[in-house]
């Protein structure tokens, strides 16, 4: 059985095991919660988890640096004041779906800008130059709107859904994320022989055939569509791009072609689990709520992270 057939079982399983636990509670429901409630939940964890590591291995491939994730390019932050707004000027409360599609739309004019700032000769350091800019461009909105938050509400509000998470989230937020994550992740499985060229430099990859530039916009559009698709429901999720392909590269193997469909099945298997450990914290944790989300996977993966950093000093 190859590591592959493994990691699907083990995600089928994971997904099973979901669906019996809700909000501080463990057991089957009946069928309205079922799946009004936990189906939507789950399908958005494998949805995201997986579009997250997938993202990060091709990405950590395209750059040549084990440290990059998705968050890189901007356009998590991009997505984050798109949904912002609709906080902001009260459209989320009339209307909830203005939310995920307000995100969305944040997203898709992150990459546009992405992809102008880093011009048509597009390289890995003009890439995450581009990336950084367009950071502080979404961020410094995104602080102003805070400073400004017209009621302490909007700003609990705008505050909690940044810590990000999938309380509350309904069919219609996978029917929102699943095209563009689905987009992104076929965009970015077809990237393997220009990610192992690119393990040889960019020079040399042109020489066997293969466009750099070509693989890092392609790269840029995947990656932007499965992580702006996430934050747009889910909010900022951190780490799991960048920690899913050093989990695997042991067991897998350095080449990046080969790390991108195990990531993107280890990305959902850890995410899901991620979201169900905070559904039972209320069981064994002092604790009157669930923490957020992305809170977890940002106290998971930052010893991780630090691990990564220490094998990397000499």
């Amino acid at each position: 059985m190859t590591p592959t057939v493994r990691l699907a079982l083990l995600l089928a399983c994971v997904a099973a095991v979901s669906l019996l636990i809700g909000d501080g509670f463990i057991g089957p429901a009946n069928t309205l919660i079922l799946t009004q409630i936990r189906l939507p939940r789950t399908l958005l964890a494998v949805l995201i988890g997986g579009a997250l590591g997938l993202a990060g291995a091709v990405l950590q491939g395209a750059l040549r640096n084990p440290l990059a994730d998705p968050g890189l390019l901007g356009i998590t932050p991009a997505a984050s004041l798109g949904a912002m707004i609709a906080f902001y000027w009260g459209f989320a409360g009339r209307f909830a779906p203005t939310l995920p599609l307000s995100g969305l739309l944040g997203a898709g004019i992150g990459l546009s800008c992405l992809l102008s700032i880093g011009g048509r000769s597009l390289s890995g350091p003009t890439l995450i130059l581009a990336g950084v800019a367009l950071s502080a461009l979404s961020g410094a909105p995104m602080s102003l709107a805070l400073t400004l938050a017209p009621n302490p509400f909007a700003l609990a509000e705008i505050t909690f859904w940044l810590l990000g998470g999938l309380e509350d989230r309904a069919l219609y937020h996978v029917v929102l994320a699943a095209p563009p994550i689905a987009l992104g992740a076929a965009i970015l499985l077809r990237l393997g022989p220009g990610l192992d060229a690119l393990t040889l430099g960019e020079d040399t990859a042109a020489s066997l055939g293969e466009s750099p530039t070509r693989t890092l916009r392609l790269a840029a559009i995947g990656c932007a569509l499965a992580a702006g698709a996430s934050a747009a429901v889910a909010g900022g999720i951190g780490f799991v791009g960048l920690v899913v392909p050093h989990l695997l590269r042991p067991w897998i193997g350095q080449r990046p072609a080969a790390l991108l469909v195990p990531s993107l099945l280890t990305g959902a298997i850890l995410f899901t689990v991620a979201d169900m450990l905070v559904r039972i914290a209320p069981l064994v944790l002092p604790v009157s709520a669930a923490p957020p989300l992305g809170v977890l996977t940002a106290l998971l993966g930052a010893p991780f992270l630090i691990r990564i950093v220490r094998r990397m000093t000499p």
